[in-house]
């Protein structure tokens, strides 16, 4: 009984009264969709059928691309609603008191493949577009609130180490540990993500972090740095390593059924976003550089500005939730990136792979095209379908004069001294996974030291091993020895190492 629905509709479409007739791509009728042309009962097929090489060519380049990273992903349309007046702090129209914003959410996982299960040990990509009246504006981050590294340099190195080896095709933590040996920053975000937080028990039960410090610019032109969160309406729940493992065995797209599911009966899943501001002033005044990805901007209040409603999913999905681009590029008035040295990067590289992945003309496809009037030169490239009709494509232009507008203009910073190529003076790169730490549960640190220790304790290379033991004693005590103790360490040497 249940596929006669299926069957019927089969039917339907072939022999019904209002079935719609197949067409090929330049909308000619298709008389015959079975059987192609050949010369005569046993002779091969003819060239001329072009039904026939249409469908082959096309099945041939239906796969674009997969994403380097956050190749996973489950896309979600919505809307965003501003509640709080920040007009001092920004002029971007998203943030005008009771303005309605059309936003489109893509989650996903950050190193796993596009077929892989949604209970894997990995952080959640949380990218939000918004369709503002004057332009798009992407807020790309995850579900934890800082990243391994801080400086955009690492960002190939970091993915390649957690990606299968280019020899056995394998994820290895002899790899990955490795890596991170060097790079001592790394240890707070390896905490959260070897926490239960690493594996999140849906969508609609987690929190998203702009990660980076970005900049608000109000009308005078006054700079203020802020931190973006997404705080889940409802509520926040994580998986034991046991509880993935079961779902898993059961359904490898858990989270994704869970969003449509949630939606399709009405329970529509909503977050507040939250900010922190910091004014320039007080960008000296922390013993951490507030502009290290690797830091959150603890004891800095939190201020409510609006909410997310996500109510719709897409009706395709290749053509919204994969074909969707999301960069940090995509600024409007009033918000900028900020000195991030990381967000510097993604502010180029993120751009770069989308027109990789889908072309020049990327953001004319509809799930990106901008609701405010796209009004440039930029000219031609595959797959331009946009409205160019001026005779002028150059600027400035007497005979079509298209003017620039102030509000566009970046804000002022004042700068000393020189270039340079250095680390950042405030490393401090063990406290705050310590703080981390010692915030969870008693039943939460031990998931955390079994997580990390499955992993850990696989490591081959002993001085490898011991410095990321000596890393995690260093960030708390309590974590260090309980860690080195599940792996076999010699606590002597990681104390030793921890100095």
């Amino acid at each position: 009984m249940k596929y006669l629905p299926l069957f019927a509709l089969t039917i339907g479409l072939i022999g019904g009264a209002n079935a719609e007739t197949l067409t090929r791509d330049n909308g000619a009728p298709i008389g015959d969709n079975q059987n192609s042309q050949t010369a005569g009962e046993n002779g091969g097929n003819l060239l001329q059928d072009v039904n026939l090489i249409q469908k082959l060519q096309r099945f041939a380049r239906e796969r674009i691309p997969e994403r380097v990273v956050h190749a996973r992903g489950t896309g979600v349309h919505g809307e965003f609603v501003a509640t709080k007046d920040i007009g001092d702090l920004t002029r971007a129209v998203v943030f005008e008191p009771g303005s309605k914003t059309p936003v489109f959410v893509r989650f996903s996982t950050v190193i796993h493949s596009k077929g892989s299960p949604e209970t894997l040990r990995d952080p959640r990509g949380f990218a939000t577009k918004f369709y503002t009246d004057e332009g798009n504006w992407d807020l790309v981050g995850n579900n934890l609130p800082v990243f391994f590294i801080r400086d955009a340099i690492k960002f190939p190195d970091m993915v390649h180490s957690l990606k299968p080896s280019p020899v056995t095709n394998q994820q290895d933590p002899n790899r990955f540990f490795d890596f991170f040996s060097h790079v001592p920053e790394a240890t707070h975000m390896l905490s959260w993500v070897y926490s239960d937080y690493g594996t999140p028990a849906n969508l609609r039960q987690m929190d998203g972090w702009g990660v980076h410090a970005y900049k608000l610019i109000n009308d005078k032109g006054e700079v203020h740095y802020v931190k973006f969160h997404w705080k889940t309406r409802q509520g926040i729940k994580n998986l034991s390593a046991e509880e993935a493992a079961e779902i898993q065995s059961k359904d490898f797209s858990h989270a994704t059924r869970d969003m449509y599911a949630a939606i399709e009966k009405g329970d529509y899943p909503q977050w507040d976003l939250y900010i922190k501001v910091l004014k320039p002033s007080q960008l000296d005044g922390f013993n951490y550089n507030p502009l290290d990805a690797t830091k959150m901007w603890l004891d800095v209040e939190e201020t409510k500005v609006g909410t997310m409603t996500l109510n719709r999913v897409p009706t395709n999905f290749f053509q919204e939730t994969e074909q969707a681009a999301f960069a940090p590029a995509n600024i409007v008035p009033g918000i900028e990136p900020s000195e991030d040295r990381l967000l510097q990067g993604r502010v180029f590289s993120y751009s770069d792979t989308q027109m990789y992945r889908l072309g020049a003309n990327h953001q004319q496809l509809p799930i990106n095209r901008p609701r405010a009037v796209v009004n440039n030169w930029n000219q031609d490239g595959a797959a331009n379908y946009g409205q160019q009709t001026s005779d002028v494509n150059y600027q400035p232009s007497r005979i079509d004069a298209r003017s620039e507008d102030p509000k566009g203009l970046y804000s002022n910073k004042l700068l000393t001294g020189s270039t340079q190529q250095k680390a950042i003076e405030k490393k401090l790169p063990f406290a705050q996974a310590g703080v981390f730490y010692r915030s969870l549960s008693l039943k939460e640190r031990q998931n955390l030291i079994e997580n990390l220790a499955g992993d850990l304790g696989k490591v081959r290379d002993d001085n490898t091993k011991h410095i990321m033991l000596g890393y995690f004693y260093h960030a708390d005590k309590d974590y260090g020895q309980r860690l080195t103790k599940a792996v076999g360490g010699n606590l002597s040497r990681v104390k030793k190492l921890a100095q």
